[in-house]
């Protein structure tokens, strides 16, 4: 197996076809057949049923996929790099967050970076992906930067800070609620609840909030609507599906038309943070980027920045608020409006 038996099977997965992947590679589609049959030779079992001339990926190749995806991209950080030395210029600087820090905080902190007087890489490199891709892809040293939420504690990982900042609530703004100062408690019980799917995460303090609320008080949301990203949420909350509880990074930061943005009765934190591959040196542009990233973040509604020292306090805080096994959340009987 060499790279180019992976450098074609990445390119017909990405593309779809053998035909598409040629294109893309400048390879003829047999030349690219040739490679994908080599492959599968070598590895023992088959990347592709096919029928005809349509091909689908087998299960077995989308996990293989995960891995050469992740590899390719470390090659290509190291051609990267190996040109920036052979022409005296700048190392590449690649980034890793996930979509609510990247869409929220990331491109006005390069922004900032850039209007300072530095000069950015002629290479930046952006990612985004789930929380544990992001730990992981700066463990492995493929990413310079990583920017995701708590917990991060991990020996191979240096905290630069901590952000904390409330969650919130977005609603279409022709909804009543918009004329709301703040969005209460007892207002879900008419309308469905938008929010995030992962329980482990601001999910499982969202619902300790609620149920808390909840108790004793007959306030129960109307509907559940789950997903996994902030953007899905408030898309959802713009099509007038319900109320959206989300990060405050992609609510303010995302600029997304069509809906406001209200406060909660209570502060249910959203904890996050910038960390780097420890014990790696530096760029100058890398060490003015963690602090720009800390500067837009200052401007979500109630910002307050914590030493990245503070990770074990704020972790146990965070697990207070979140008792194993997570909370889940009690819904009003079908009938309550959407």
């Amino acid at each position: 197996m060499e790279m180019r038996h992976f450098d074609a099977f990445a390119a017909v997965m990405s593309a779809g076809s053998v035909t598409a992947a040629g294109a893309l590679l400048g390879r003829s589609q047999p030349a690219v057949t040739r490679l994908i049959q080599e492959l599968e030779d070598s590895l023992g079992y088959a990347l592709f049923e096919r029928s005809g001339p349509r091909i689908t990926p087998t299960a077995r190749a989308f996990q293989l996929y995960q891995e050469v995806e992740r590899s390719l991209i470390g090659l290509h950080r190291i051609r990267e790099r190996a040109l920036a030395i052979a022409n005296d210029s700048q190392a590449p600087l690649s980034i890793a967050a996930t979509p609510s820090l990247a869409s929220g905080i990331l491109s006005q902190a390069l922004a900032q970076v850039q209007a300072g007087g530095l000069d950015l890489p002629p290479s930046l490199q952006v990612h985004t992906g789930s929380d544990e891709y992001v730990v992981e892809s700066v463990l492995a040293q493929r990413f310079d930067i990583g920017l995701a939420t708590l917990p991060l504690d991990h020996r191979g990982l240096e905290i630069h800070w901590i952000g904390e900042a409330p969650c919130v609530a977005v609603v279409h703004r022709d909804s009543p609620l918009a004329a709301q100062a703040r969005i209460e408690w007892h207002d879900m019980a008419a309308h469905r609840l938008i929010t995030l799917a992962n329980a482990f995460r601001l999910r499982g303090r969202i619902n300790a909030a609620l149920n808390a609320a909840c108790d004793g008080k007959g306030v129960k949301p109307a509907g559940l609507l789950e997903t996994n990203t902030s953007v899905h949420a408030i898309l959802a909350a713009r099509a007038g599906l319900g109320i959206a509880l989300v990060e405050p990074s992609t609510a303010y930061g995302a600029g997304i038309d069509g809906v406001v943005v209200r406060p909660l009765p209570v502060h249910i934190p959203f904890y996050f943070g910038a960390v780097t591959p420890y014990g790696k040196s530096s760029t100058p542009v890398a060490t003015a980027l963690l602090e720009a990233l800390a500067q837009a973040a200052s401007a979500l509604q109630g910002f307050k920045r914590h030493e990245g020292r503070r990770h074990e306090a704020l972790l146990q805080k965070f697990h207070g608020e979140v008792a194993p096994p997570p909370a889940t959340l009690t819904i009003a009987r079908p009938g309550g409006r959407g």
